[in-house]
């Protein structure tokens, strides 16, 4: 099955080594670009893709905003965020505004493909080392959980197991590395991942990390 892809980068060279990269993957297709977070938006609304690859600095509207209103109107389609650096802290804004993870644009050629495919499955976090770095760094900024309301009612719906595992998840394990922890069937964990993204409203482990960050159910640093 081949995974589609919509680029969104005000620069054009860029958006063009991207297109080449992902071009060269046979299970990788490039169906639309966008030159700014408007576009982006648009064009997710007209081809439905599997995975955006969304720039954050652009102009008319930036891909944090872009990345909310994606979300927003309930589209399937999964952001992936381009970045410069590792620890921007407007990729800290991009992954609560609903982005499924960030890469970095030196990745190669491969470290991109495998992004792609990890955000479209949604079966694990991206770059869980430099990704779990970033929310530490942020989380840090608000001393009590900033939590409203709604997620801590649908906190409390959790499952002792259930919020076991979503600290594991934030931990940046593998449903298999998870099984193994807690000594059950790998298909176990899938199903509790599963019930804990319906109970908390959520996209993908991505989101279930930053939710379990802002819960404090895992500690910064």
């Amino acid at each position: 099955m081949t995974t589609r892809i919509v680029l969104a980068d005000d620069q054009a060279l860029i958006r063009a080594g991207f297109h080449a990269l992902i071009e060269s993957a046979d299970d990788l297709e490039v169906v639309g670009e966008a030159v700014n977070g408007r576009e982006a938006v648009d064009r997710v609304r007209e081809l439905a893709p599997d995975v955006v690859l969304m720039d954050i600095r652009m102009p008319e509207m930036n891909g944090i905003e872009a990345t909310r209103e994606i979300v927003a109107a309930n589209s399937a389609s999964k952001v992936l965020v381009l970045t410069t650096f590792d620890l921007d802290e407007y990729v800290y804004q991009a992954l609560r505004a609903g982005a499924s993870g960030f890469l970095l644009k030196d990745a190669s050629a491969r470290q991109l493909a495998d992004g792609v495919r990890v955000v479209a499955a949604g079966e694990a976090l991206l770059a869980p080392s430099v990704t779990k770095r970033l929310i530490t760094e942020f989380s840090k900024l608000a001393e009590e959980p900033r939590l409203s309301p709604t997620a801590q009612a649908a906190y409390g719906d959790l499952t002792e197991r259930e919020t076991e595992v979503l600290v594991l998840i934030a931990q940046g394990l593998s449903n298999a590395e998870i099984a193994t922890r807690l000594v059950v069937a790998e298909s176990t964990i899938k199903t509790h991942v599963s019930r804990i993204l319906v109970k908390l409203g959520l996209r993908d482990r991505t989101q279930a990390a930053v939710f379990a960050y802002e819960a404090r159910l895992v500690t910064p640093g």
